[in-house]
């Protein structure tokens, strides 16, 4: 790493200085956050709670969720104690369900075998259900104060380009990780950790970074070469696998819709959801037999995308009635569905 100044004896400490101090004036206000120089306590179960919220979503996307729970539920206990189909249904549109499943583990496991408090180790809190090394590292530095490496998208592009990084991700991770460790200290170890998510969130970003605005930029070997953008430098990606299926849009004469409660185990378990057709690798398939007898309309296509896959999804419309169903007033499936059920209850109207 570049020196700081003729001046500065310790890089790592004039990076840090200086990044704290602009933290201090430019940090973000998020409704999970208490602000630098702040004396207030900071409540555990709200970092655990917004750590789960913010894996694979965005800042903007999680807040009235967090809002919400945090309304319903304003303790861990409070949400170990609620049924498993409430925080399911508030959970619906932020994705990643098996995130809400190991969330209310978690909490179980909190309220029963910590009498309702979270531990305060990084050790202790890797053994709570769902809670993975950098849920850890963040409930420990920022609610504890420990000196805890946390290391997520956002701190490893920033140690690519502060060090200019070649390894292609994935393949760099234990590399930057061991580069973010350097800074770990003893001194504001919650801030330092949310510093570093602030500068990858929006100075140092994907795309554009804004280096004129970069408190550490003296310290960037990314900036010095030319091309801080090119950094972190990625692998190719594999072609996301492509899948189709068909779900069937069953109204009753009152309007309701026809759900199912999916199996507990597998993608989207235990939500609500339209009756589907296996999601299947390939369009050469025999066609699937309806889950009623209707006179079934064709209403076009959605898609979506997974994590490890895109799907296509053809939406058929049909009127029924009895049958073993969930029969749900159209309004309040559209709020409870998972996204990719209510795109394909939107597209119905098109029929």
């Amino acid at each position: 790493m570049p020196s700081a100044s003729p001046a500065a004896a310790d890089p790592v400490e004039s990076v840090r200085a200086a990044l704290l101090d602009w933290y201090d004036r430019h940090a973000r206000s998020l409704p999970w956050r208490t602000p630098p120089g702040d004396a207030a306590p900071v409540d555990p179960y709200r970092v655990w709670l917004s750590e789960v919220m913010l894996q694979q979503t965005t800042t903007v996307h999680a807040a009235p969720y967090f809002a919400a729970f945090t309304r319903r539920w304003p303790t861990v206990a409070d949400l170990a104690a609620a049924a498993d189909d409430e925080v399911m249904s508030a959970w619906a549109g932020l994705g990643y369900y098996a995130r809400a499943r190991n969330m209310l583990k978690g909490a179980r496991a909190v309220a029963s075998g910590h009498a309702g408090v979270f531990p305060d180790t990084e050790a202790a809190l890797l053994a709570l259900p769902g809670v993975g090394p950098y849920t850890a590292a963040a409930v420990a530095s920022i609610a504890f104060g420990r000196a805890a490496n946390v290391v997520d998208g956002n701190v490893e592009r920033v140690m690519a380009r502060l060090f200019a990084v070649e390894t292609p991700l994935p393949a760099a991770r234990s590399q930057l990780r061991a580069l973010a460790a350097r800074f770990v200290g003893d001194h504001r170890p919650g801030d330092w950790a949310q510093a570093l998510m602030d500068l990858g969130a929006t100075v140092c970003r994907p795309r554009t970074p804004d280096c004129g605005a970069c408190p550490v930029a003296f310290a960037c070997e990314g900036l010095a070469s030319g091309e801080p953008a090119r950094f972190p430098v990625r692998a190719p990606k594999a072609e996301r696998p492509r899948r189709t299926g068909v779900a069937w849009v069953l109204r009753d004469a009152a309007g309701r819709v026809a759900l199912v409660r999916r199996p507990a185990r597998g993608l989207l378990g235990g939500m609500l959801g339209l009756p589907t057709s296996d999601w299947t690798a390939g369009p050469d398939q025999p066609p699937p037999a309806a889950p009623a007898v209707a006179d079934w309309i064709d209403a076009g296509t959605v898609e979506h995308v997974f994590t490890h896959f895109s799907l296509t999804l053809s939406v058929r419309v049909g009127r029924g009635e009895g049958g073993d169903w969930i029969w749900t007033e159209e309004a309040g499936a559209l709020t409870s569905l998972p996204t990719v059920f209510a795109k394909a209850l939107i597209a119905s109207s098109r029929a």
